[in-house]
């Protein structure tokens, strides 16, 4: 995959301010985060069901505000920004969700090239990319399948290649192994670690999948009823 032109980014990646998240009901579902992410990092995320995660993760790509406290991403401080600003933050982000969310209507490339249809460009310009980035992930021979024709595995590396497509800072994943089988789901981790390496994205991955966590020596997060407890050391079940 060709290395993109990177902005230029502060020396956080995420910050969260004593953040919490509040839904309609009085109790908080996530209470005094504080959270840094070097630029470059790669960092699980786990906790038992219910301890929060997506919520967390939903607040890292924009898709609500919090309750209260402050978050900054990729050195801009959202509550700050206008709405053309945060269109233009979310474009930096990728986002892998626990659905796949493809358009079935649409082939692999199509879906693949979406975000980039989107914000207008000539699919002159980006096709050879898009091309380039499907076979990096194997999808080579699928490329005008549509989604009903492609496996759940096929499918989620559909999915990583949409999030992928703008070369992101950030890469924001949420369980995205949970529906392909293990041998998969471990190469779709090496493609994460792959990513982080070349280009140098800040890649946060929700999981509860402990035998993937076990395969990188990386941070490790664990949510517990709303509280984030960092830098927990690797030791099988305790995590």
């Amino acid at each position: 995959m060709r290395q993109g032109k990177r902005e230029a980014m502060s020396d956080e990646a995420v910050r969260l301010d004593n953040v919490a998240l509040r839904y309609d009901s009085a109790e908080d579902v996530l209470s005094g985060v504080d959270l840094i992410l070097k630029p470059g990092s790669f960092t699980f995320l786990t906790g038992p069901s219910g301890a929060g995660k997506t919520s967390l993760l939903k607040l890292l790509y924009l898709a609500l505000p919090p309750s209260r406290g402050d978050v900054s991403l990729l050195g801009r401080r959202v509550s700050a920004l206008k709405r053309d600003q945060i269109s233009a933050l979310r474009r930096r982000i990728g986002v892998v969700f626990q659905e796949f969310r493809l358009l079935d209507h649409l082939t692999a490339y199509e879906n693949a090239a979406l975000p980039l249809r989107v914000q207008g460009l000539r699919a002159s310009d980006y096709r050879a990319d898009v091309e380039e980035l499907l076979r990096w992930v194997g999808l080579g021979p699928r490329i005008d399948a549509n989604p009903p024709q492609l496996s759940g595995g096929e499918q989620q590396r559909v999915a990583i290649a949409r999030a992928l497509v703008n070369k992101p800072d950030l890469l924001i994943a949420d369980e995205p192994t949970g529906n392909v089988d293990p041998e998969m789901g471990s190469r779709l981790l090496r493609l994460f670690g792959e990513l982080n390496r070349r280009l140098g994205t800040t890649v946060l991955i929700a999981t509860h999948d402990l035998t993937l966590i076990r395969e990188m020596n990386a941070p490790v997060l664990r949510l517990q009823h709303g509280l984030l407890v960092r830098d927990i050391e690797f030791g099988g079940e305790a995590v």
